[in-house]
């Protein structure tokens, strides 16, 4: 139970992170205006709130595990909201780092 509030609170992050950074870069590079730039900004300090829920007390090991998901969670964000297609080598390269952000995250540590 603990791996399921953990994953999902990963997505959870993911999403106010990459939204908030898509807000900010559609507020200055698409000329939105501060609007969007400050909804950004909140939806970012969400997201390093959210990080802190997380069960395990290591702040480098949550920050290093929640790499990987940022980079196929950028992927699949840009395919939703810009119509980006990844390649091959893109979809590797996202499946290697969440395998490395469960290796991280989930990993037996014997006690620890």
């Amino acid at each position: 139970m603990l791996i399921v509030r953990s994953a999902a609170l990963f997505v959870i992050a993911a999403l106010f992170e990459i939204g908030g950074a898509w807000l900010v870069w559609q507020g200055v590079r698409e000329h939105r205006g501060w609007l969007w730039i400050g909804a950004g900004v909140m939806a970012l300090g969400v997201y390093g709130f959210v990080a802190t829920l997380q069960p395990d007390a290591e702040f480098g090991r949550i920050l290093a595990a929640y790499g990987g998901v940022f980079v196929a969670g950028s992927l699949v964000w840009g395919m939703v909201a810009d119509g980006y297609r990844p390649d091959r080598w893109d979809v590797t390269g996202a499946l290697i780092c969440l395998a490395g952000m469960a290796v991280i995250m989930y990993a037996p540590r014997g006690g620890n």
